[in-house]
């Protein structure tokens, strides 16, 4: 028979029982990672080889941020300025986390998420301006930056009275090699006679070696110049404004940098991406592929610039229209 003293001590015991079953689905719940309305919470980060107010590459990713955040409801996580020696690293971390998502904004990434994304099947590497995957969970979009050069050497040309141009790319990797592979074979289709100078200053982000480098062309003869890398670009604009040429602008919308300078700019819809990308998270649609994108995607368009004439818009929209056809090949050919 039961006496009250141990009635009531099975009583506490059970009280006790039912607040650690309490606890213990309270974290459950928690660990769920679930928003108010009962949706999951996505853990998406974007790493940068550089500073979002760039204008140029690292602004568009910026810009791709904020378009997901407004459209899908979703916040990311961003780094500025990740350096090469840490990518690795970076990525095992967020792995470890258990990030759904990491967003690497440039081809230089691909190789350590080759590396790490084995190890954290749970966390898809997605590397932006890469045309290459790997299973189970490493995947690339490239944009034909090709196509954008080809277009901006067709600007140039046809805004040159020294028949001279220089175009800066930042290190000669296949991609930026191709650009200013493909601006120099369109410049010539305008003007056979039309010699371009393309220099690799080994750099994202020296904007004074940018500046230096365009300065050196103008002085020699360019009055048109055009530049791939990043940061790099903002002091090419700089240094044609001082010398008093013009500039093509690229990836960015950058002829607000300089109106009287740059005479109109190829831009990027990167955003787009950005936000395609996260919806294929939410749909289970993501796979570890590569993919190549340009004009006929509606991943490359123009900013026009004050002056610009209609001629030269004509040539462009010409050009544009093969290339969506198919009808204009990447004329890099590797080193």
């Amino acid at each position: 028979m039961f006496t009250k003293k141990r009635i009531l001590a099975l009583f506490l015991v059970s009280v006790l029982l039912v607040g650690l079953l309490a606890g213990c689905s309270s974290k459950k719940d928690n660990d769920a990672s679930t928003t108010a309305d009962g949706k999951k919470d996505y853990k998406i980060v974007l790493l940068l080889p550089g500073p979002i107010n760039d204008q140029g590459w690292n602004a568009t990713a910026y810009e791709g941020l904020k378009l997901v955040e407004k459209d899908l409801g979703i916040k990311m996580e961003y780094i500025e300025s990740v350096q090469q020696a840490d990518f690795e690293a970076v990525f095992t971390d967020y792995g470890t986390k258990g990030y759904d998502l990491v967003f690497a904004h440039g081809t230089q990434f691909f190789d350590a998420a080759k590396k790490v994304g084995p190890q954290f099947p749970n966390t898809f590497y997605m590397v932006i301006n890469s045309e290459e995957g790997q299973e189970p969970n490493v995947g690339g979009i490239g944009v034909r930056e090709w196509e954008g050069g080809y277009v901006a050497g067709i600007v140039a040309a046809m805004n040159t009275e020294s028949k001279e141009l220089g175009a800066i790319g930042s290190f000669p990797f296949p991609v930026i090699a191709g650009t200013l592979d493909a601006f120099e074979v369109a410049a010539q289709t305008i003007d056979p006679s039309i010699k371009v100078t393309k220099t690799y200053v080994n750099s994202w982000e020296d904007i004074q070696k940018g500046k230096e480098t365009a300065l050196a062309m103008a002085e020699a003869g360019a009055d048109v110049i055009f530049c791939t890398a990043n940061q790099v670009g903002l002091g090419s604009i700089e240094a044609a404004k001082s010398k008093g040429v013009k500039a093509v602008g690229y990836i960015s919308p950058q002829n607000d940098v300089a109106p009287d300078t740059v005479i109109s700019s190829v831009t990027y819809n990167t955003p787009g991406l950005f936000k395609k990308t996260v919806e294929q998270l939410i749909n289970g649609e993501l796979k570890p592929i590569g993919a190549s994108l340009g004009w006929a995607d509606d991943v490359l368009d123009m900013q026009w610039g004050k002056d610009i004439k209609q001629e030269v818009k004509d040539k462009v929209n010409e050009a544009i229209k093969e290339l969506k056809e198919g009808k204009i090949t990447n004329p890099y050919k590797g080193q």
